[in-house]
């Protein structure tokens, strides 16, 4: 990804996308005299070529919903040095964790090829940092080989993952999430949507439309959660127990006062530590589940929407549709379409 790059000699054609990672690149593309779209976060004073790329104010959000559901209290970010996309991102996790009264920690290295850290990176020294850290502490990284780095850091200090240090990926390449002996959560980002968008502005352009006149964002389409980030960050017993319930019994009709009784508590009073730790009752976390659980299966699976809905415990597609367009302004159908090409 970090290679040299340029259009072959002689070639002629109508128009462009392209990640636009260097100076370089921007004036070459720029004395072609055709449209070009860039799908990369990177910007250079005075390039203004149309641009799709990912939110990444919407993804930091998304990374700190995702922590703050498991009970997370103490945040961190893996940052790199002189990558402003990076700093971005950062920023806008700091702010997200913030607005919900917590603080967020920052380890910065240099990184030697574009957005990848240092081989010989000092992993000591960052379990050192890892260590200083209150426990549990829930870590975002850039991207999957700085997410690596951190495991490695880890497992160095004998730290437990994700029991001590969740990890959680900015973007998702299944191939490294799934290459560790500890697989690696990841944001989904919304891939096809930028693609999609990008060829539609560059058939604008070459109609002799005007292209936008900001940046088009496009938020991911999710968490895909595994290993590195599936455990609970919260002390009190009863509501692990409960939300563990919940999990293991979603495809059924649930109950909060039978969920009280598994965690051995009165209703009242089960109701009252989920908002203590979770911020959110039972029956909420209940609908949170089973919408998290949809999202898989749209996302994994071919199954039909009805088979769908039934697994998920929602009963009904309508009821699923319905908490869709709630949750996520769409219907199950149009969640699937958008994320079927990453599946």
């Amino acid at each position: 990804m970090e290679e040299r790059l340029a259009l072959p000699r002689g070639w002629r054609g109508d128009g462009v996308i392209a990640r636009v990672s260097t100076r370089s690149m921007a004036r070459e593309l720029s004395g072609l005299g055709v449209p070009v779209v860039n799908v990369s976060a990177i910007e250079f004073p005075g390039v203004t070529f149309p641009q799709v790329t990912s939110d990444l104010a919407a993804s930091a959000g998304i990374a700190a919903d995702h922590l703050l559901d498991r009970g997370f209290r103490s945040f961190a970010y893996f940052s790199l040095r002189g990558l402003e996309y990076v700093a971005k991102h950062q920023q806008a996790f700091k702010e997200s964790v913030s607005k919900s009264g917590f603080p967020c920690a920052v380890l910065a290295v240099d990184p030697v090829k574009g957005a990848e850290p240092d081989w010989n990176l000092d992993l000591a020294k960052v379990g050192t940092w890892l260590k200083m850290l209150p426990k549990p502490v829930a870590v975002l990284t850039w991207n999957p080989s700085s997410a690596r780095e951190i495991i490695f850091a880890s497992q160095a200090a004998k730290l437990l993952v994700p029991e001590d240090v969740a990890v959680l990926s900015g973007t998702d390449d299944k191939l490294l999430c799934e290459l560790l002996d500890v697989d690696i959560s990841a944001l989904l980002v919304g891939a096809e949507t930028i693609g999609f968008e990008a060829a539609r502005i560059l058939d604008g352009l070459m109609s002799g439309e005007k292209g936008p006149g900001k940046p088009v964002l496009v938020p991911p389409a999710g968490v895909v959660t595994r290993q590195s980030t599936d455990t609970l960050a919260i002390s009190d017993r009863a509501v692990v127990k409960a939300v563990s319930f919940i999990r293991e019994q979603l495809s059924r009709p649930l109950h909060v006062m039978e969920i009280a009784r598994h965690a051995g508590v009165s209703r009242r009073v089960l109701e009252r530590r989920f908002q203590y730790h979770l911020k959110r009752s039972p029956a909420e976390e209940i609908r949170r589940v089973r919408l998290r659980r949809a999202q898989e299966l749209l996302l994994d699976t071919d199954m039909p929407i009805p088979e769908l809905s039934e697994a998920a415990g929602f009963g009904s597609p309508e009821y699923m549709a319905y908490v869709f367009r709630q949750e996520c302004n769409m219907t199950p159908v149009e969640y699937r379409r958008r994320v079927t090409s990453r599946r």
